[in-house]
Formats: C-alpha cells, structure tokens, sequence
C-alpha cells in the first residue's frame, strides 16, 4: 500500500443539494482540508486553480451538469475607477479600513447578525451564533486578516485606524498574488453608501499598496442577480476550462 505523507491534500466529494444561486438546480462540491504546516501553499495554489477558503476548508463547484460559477479576479495594476466607482468612494470618504489580526469581537459579531438579518434571513447562514461567528473568523489555517472599518478620526493619518462605529468588516487572506475577499458584512440601513462596492474598491488599494496584483473576488454566476455586480470590476480575469481568460 503506497503511504501519501501526513499534509497530502485528501479530496473529497459532496452529496448534491439545491443550488443557492440558480433556482432548480442542484450543486456538488469537491473540497479538502486547509491544515499543517503547508496549508499557506495550498491555498494559494487551490485559488488559482478557482477554490474558494470557508474556515479550514477550500472547496469548489464540481456539478455534472453546469458550468455557471466563474472564478473573478481583479487586474489591480491596470483598474480605473469608472464614475459611478469614484461616487462611491466619495460617499465614503470619511471612513477608513484598518486591516487587523483576524480576532473575533462582540462589536463586529453585532454587525454580522444585523446583516444577516437584513440582507441574509432565509440563508444558509442565517442561524449562525457567535461561537459559530467565532470559528468562521478564528479557524483559518492560512495567512487571515480582518479589515475594520470605522470613520475617520483625528489620529487616523498617524495610526491608519478609524473611531467611532463599526460600518463594515471584510475578513480576507493574503495571498502570494492578492487578496482573497473570503467574507464581507456591513451596516445594513446605509444604502446610500453602496459599502459592498466600496470593500471592494478599498481591497484593489490594498493590493495595489502591498504590491499585489490582484483582488479575488470568488464566483460569478451568470444569471445570477446577487453574483452580477462582480462582473463590473474591470479588467478582470476569469477562470476559464483553458485557464485565466482577460475580460475588459
């Protein structure tokens, strides 16, 4: 019998179950787990290859019939905010994204249940509590960061840290070539602000800063209204059968 060493990924394959994006469909899922001491590597190389990271595990569509889930990543280096982007980052001017160690607080679990509860009520996370909230933070493997964001403050061109409220929080790996968008919440009776938009914005200026030269943005779905907004962040490259296809 051949012995795989101890931190050989080991791949496995769900049962089908409804999809949550295509009404009528089911999914399937191929995953295998995040741990030991190579778990850094092999998320990198699984995110390229069009896993996406929940806790210490990676995972990605494998459904017999379908196709439509479409890795994105944004072309940092060469992205030009288009005028309704440049709204949004005026609408949110006055906030500012402090990218912590990813430790689990009440605050920002207070946040996630009133997104949840706003955006989410019916979803497969709806019923999360905060020691589940606590394990979707905490239980990484892989290099897992927490962006805060709170308004601007007096100290804030000192420290980079805001005051005041929390509004938003994007929980993201860093990468070897970017930053993975792995979860993101924000206050939910803040329309006017588009601050799901504004996350992402903020991440390509990240990026770009630490010399990264992409944003992964997960799975695009095409007939899939909440996955659309993704394909408005251009250029983008997506995950093709043939690799990573430029879209602009």
């Amino acid at each position: 019998m051949t012995e795989h060493p101890r931190d050989t990924p080991q791949f496995y394959l769900t049962a089908p179950s409804p999809c949550p994006y295509l009404p009528g469909r089911e999914e399937r899922k191929v995953f295998t787990h995040l741990v030991g001491e190579r778990a850094t590597q092999l998320n990198d190389v699984l995110t390229h290859g069009g896993f996406r990271r929940s806790q210490s595990i990676a995972y990605r569509p494998a459904c017999e019939h379908c196709r439509a889930c479409v890795s994105v990543r944004i072309c940092v280096n060469e992205f030009v905010e288009s005028r309704s982007f440049r709204r949004v980052r005026q609408a949110n001017d006055d906030l500012i994204g402090d990218m912590r160690t990813a430790v689990p607080t009440a605050e920002q679990y207070s946040l996630f249940r009133a997104y949840l509860d706003s955006r989410h009520g019916d979803g497969g996370m709806a019923d999360m509590s905060v020691l589940d909230y606590a394990m979707m933070v905490e239980d990484s493997h892989v290099r897992t960061r927490l962006i805060e964001y709170r308004r601007r403050g007096p100290d804030t061109a000192i420290n980079g840290r805001g005051h005041g409220a929390l509004h938003g929080v994007a929980l993201s790996d860093v990468l070897a070539d970017g930053l993975s968008m792995v979860y993101s919440f924000y206050e939910p009776e803040a329309p006017a602000r588009s601050l799901g938009t504004f996350m992402i914005l903020d991440h390509v200026t990240k990026a770009r800063a630490m010399g990264l030269p992409y944003v992964y943005l997960g799975y695009w779905v095409n007939g899939s209204a909440k996955m659309d907004y993704k394909r408005r962040f251009l250029p983008q490259e997506r995950l093709m059968p043939a690799g990573w296809e430029r879209v602009d």
